[in-house]
């Protein structure tokens, strides 16, 4: 894996898309100082400080969209929770790609496709961008001034923590594991993100594009689909969304 840092910009994932042509595959666009980010669904973003981790792995594993490529944010979100545990912390995952630990959010993930028709009209995939941020340092004050319950390594660990050493032990096992997961598909870490999943066997509302659905979480199927059972006693599969 190549590593290019950026002392500062406004989003790894916006240099990243902009830039997607020139980057070449497998390289991880980094930063201390992100000013400008922002999370799934548009959702507000907030800079941490220094001493933590923004981060998007630019990816070209081919010129054509594979369903698997989407399963590549669990996939990530699975080799983060393994990094964090090293640490004698226990992560939880919250469906599709958020790490929480104790109910509170440490790190989380939005990927992105960069791609374009070519002179037949057939789409023509760029690159994927696995943009993600992890707090690994801030203060209380801080994250009593997010619009979620969050918090950081530091925190829950009483230890400060090396953010170089943190990101590439995360690459490592990100590397260890993508070539083969390319080939199987999410079936590969189907066990590993259930076992780590905060939802299963639990009452959930999941917000899909401009509507909510509610339901009863009960299986996480072979391409990382959410199960549900709603409250008509009739089974939801949900390939996208966001549980509230």
């Amino acid at each position: 894996m190549n590593y290019l840092y950026l002392e500062e910009i406004d989003s790894t994932n916006k240099f990243a898309k902009e830039g997607i042509n020139d980057i070449p595959d497998k390289t991880v666009v980094y930063t201390y100082k992100q000013t400008a980010g922002r999370g799934r669904l548009q959702r507000k973003w907030n800079y941490t400080g220094e001493d933590n981790i923004y981060a998007s792995i630019v990816l070209k594993p081919s010129d054509e969209m594979r369903e698997v490529y989407s399963n590549l944010t669990q996939l990530l979100c699975v080799v983060l929770a393994e990094t964090f545990e090293e640490y004698d912390i226990q992560p939880k995952i919250k469906w599709p790609n958020d790490i929480r630990v104790n109910g509170k959010k440490i790190s989380g993930i939005l990927a992105e496709a960069v791609g374009a028709n070519d002179s037949d009209g057939k789409y023509m995939l760029k690159g994927l961008i696995l943009g993600f941020g992890v707090n690994l340092n801030v203060p209380k004050e801080i994250l009593e001034n997010i619009d979620q319950p969050a918090t950081s390594l530091n925190i829950e660990t009483g230890k400060f923590i090396d953010k170089e050493i943190f990101l590439k032990n995360v690459i490592n096992k990100f590397c260890l594991y993508y070539n083969r997961f390319i080939e199987d598909g999410f079936i590969l870490i189907k066990e590993d993100y259930k076992r780590r999943a905060e939802f299963l066997n639990k009452n959930v509302s999941v917000k899909v594009f401009d509507k909510t659905i509610e339901g009863k979480a009960v299986e996480i199927a072979d391409n990382g689909a959410l199960k549900l059972i709603d409250k008509d006693n009739k089974e939801q599969i949900l390939l996208i969304g966001d549980i509230l």
